[in-house]
């Protein structure tokens, strides 16, 4: 008996085992998000169609970007996940994706947040996105 706890406590011990040189989804702060967003003005009317998205602005890392994904609204940090803060890193919209003009020009889907075309460690940082009603919508961390 002491001999299989002896066993499942260094299994245990090895399975804890952290390596955060491989997977560094560390880069991204978590600073207060906290906007309102009314897609009956006239800079955010464009959400009310599918596949649309806008990008806001002194909140997150790099402003968020918001997107019309169908049947809710999704909201995303505008600043690649996988590059220290830079002027490099915030992202631009292409379409329904997002793109980091790095010398890697990492790409993200703006509907699930993961990487388009080559595997990264980190996909996008998501704020919650809660209806309020009359077509508006309070994004937050």
């Amino acid at each position: 008996m002491k001999q299989v706890l002896a066993v499942l406590s260094l299994l245990l011990l090895v399975a804890c085992s952290k390596n955060d040189s491989i997977n560094n989804c560390n880069y991204l702060l978590n600073l207060g998000v906290n906007v309102t967003v009314n897609l009956n003005l006239p800079q955010y009317s464009q959400l009310q169609f599918t596949g649309n998205s806008v990008y806001i602005a002194n909140q997150g890392n790099g402003g968020i970007i918001v997107i019309n994904a169908g049947s809710n609204l999704r909201a995303w940090d505008a600043s690649d996940p996988n590059h220290p803060p830079s002027t490099c890193s915030v992202m631009q919209i292409v379409g329904a994706n997002a793109k980091c003009s790095c010398a890697d020009e990492n790409e993200y889907s703006l509907f699930i947040g993961s990487s388009v075309g080559s595997s990264l460690p980190c996909g996008l940082k998501e704020y919650r996105v809660t209806p309020l009603g009359n077509n508006s919508y309070s994004i937050t961390n």
